[in-house]
């Protein structure tokens, strides 16, 4: 059944705006009539756009832009903050509700009566739809990746195999949490360290560029010959004036490349990386993220019953780090001939020791998903003291490095005043 975005005239002549479920546009007008609303404007949606027919009737989407940002989504693993929030409050409430015995179609229902935003609400008629059409819950999810990723429409279509899907959307909800848990762990413990870069790199530009010509222009006006700081100051600070514009070039320049190289992956992507991750402090942070990451999602898919080369498969997708996905790679490929876990894991050499010798533990005593749980657990607690020290070490870095710069500043100001006066 398709679904129609509107906009209406309700009784009180307030203007209101939403989606329905109906069979024509028609149809979608008599009932909105029903609830004294009239109709102004009409049109079919798909996925929260415009839908187009043609002459034969084939439908076309509006924006082929749409498109493309559809196509990436379905590449692209991570979800932004709010989208998280958005998913993870849907799938514990539907697997509340499935648990207390609500059926599917009423539960989406649910969904739709208490959505937030319209594209929210559009997007669940279109799951309920697809539902009742006869599709599975895991084959309506997988037609929108921005929201529901791979990992997800695996294990919903993993729970559907097992007559599971109310434990498996726990455990997903569950998951989910842990991934905000941890991402505002790092996200908060990297807030004040670039708040402190930012604002000393646009205070020493404020300086270089309008504050220290000032003032370098009238010690030149005295004709003294200038010391060597304060020359080297009037360079700089003529670069900033006049060339402050290529440097934001080349910033942008610099970040477009780097998300380029993100997005493409390949050698570039494995590089920058295999660079983080050497990093003082920072790579010790990435890497017990990565870690943690790897161990929950693996351990979450095979509790949900996924196959091990499959949960492997997606969790390589998922940890977002190229060294520690192609050492994911490198153990699922000697999994399917036919060897265990632990040994490829730790011939890899991305994990750390412990990591390897826990998983041949929970092999050999047939624990597997509870050892990684373990090992995940363990490695949260290290990530915030990681964090911590990272913080610890970078504060006084900034500090000292500011310091240094307003330091050489001044001095270079100073020493030319000093030499006036004692000349007078």
């Amino acid at each position: 059944m398709p679904i129609f975005q509107y906009k209406a005239v309700g009784p009180g002549g307030e203007t209101k705006t939403g989606v329905i479920d109906a069979d024509t546009a028609r149809d979608a007008r008599n009932r909105l009539r029903k609830d004294s609303l009239l109709v102004s404007e009409i049109r079919e949606t798909r996925g929260g756009r415009r839908v187009k027919r043609s002459k034969s009737g084939e439908v076309k989407a509006a924006s082929a832009l749409q498109r493309l940002r559809d196509a990436r989504a379905a590449r692209n693993t991570s979800m932004s903050s709010k989208d998280l929030d958005l998913v993870s409050s849907v799938t514990r409430q539907l697997g509340t509700m499935l648990a207390s015995g609500i059926p599917l179609s009423e539960a989406i229902r649910a969904m739709i009566d208490q959505a937030g935003d319209r594209r929210t609400e559009t997007m669940f008629r279109e799951v309920r739809e697809r539902i009742n059409q006869g599709g599975s819950l895991a084959d309506a999810l997988e037609e929108h990746p921005r929201f529901f990723n791979e990992l997800f429409v695996n294990m919903i279509r993993a729970g559907e195999a097992t007559g599971n899907v109310d434990v498996v959307l726990t455990r997903l909800a569950d998951y989910l949490q842990y991934q905000r848990t941890l991402r505002r762990k790092v996200v908060g413990a990297l807030t004040y360290p670039v708040m402190m870069i930012c604002l000393g790199v646009v205070v020493v530009t404020i300086l270089m560029s309008f504050v220290v010509p000032k003032i370098t222009g009238m010690l030149m006006d005295t004709g003294q010959a200038l010391p060597l700081p304060t020359q080297i100051l009037v360079k700089v600070s003529d670069l900033f004036k006049d060339w402050w514009w290529a440097g934001a070039l080349v910033i942008a320049a610099i970040s477009f490349v780097i998300e380029r190289t993100y997005q493409k992956g390949g050698d570039g992507r494995l590089w920058l990386d295999r660079t983080l991750l050497r990093l003082p402090a920072v790579g010790d942070v990435i890497l017990k993220q990565s870690v943690s990451r790897f161990s929950r999602t693996f351990s979450t898919l095979l509790q949900s019953g996924v196959p091990a080369v499959q949960s492997l498969e997606i969790t390589a997708k998922v940890v977002q780090n190229r060294v520690i996905s192609d050492a994911t790679d490198h153990i699922r490929s000697r999994i399917m001939e036919g060897t265990d876990i632990a040994t490829p894991l730790k011939a890899t050499g991305a994990f750390p020791s412990i990591v390897g010798y826990m998983v041949s533990v929970g092999e050999q005593s047939g624990e597997l998903e509870q050892m990684l749980d373990r090992i995940s657990g363990a490695y949260d607690e290290e990530i915030e003291i990681a964090t911590e020290r990272m913080t610890a070490l970078l504060e006084p870095i900034m500090i000292i490095g500011l310091a240094l710069v307003v330091g050489f500043i001044v001095v270079a100001i100073v020493l030319p005043i000093l030499q006036v006066g004692q000349v007078q």
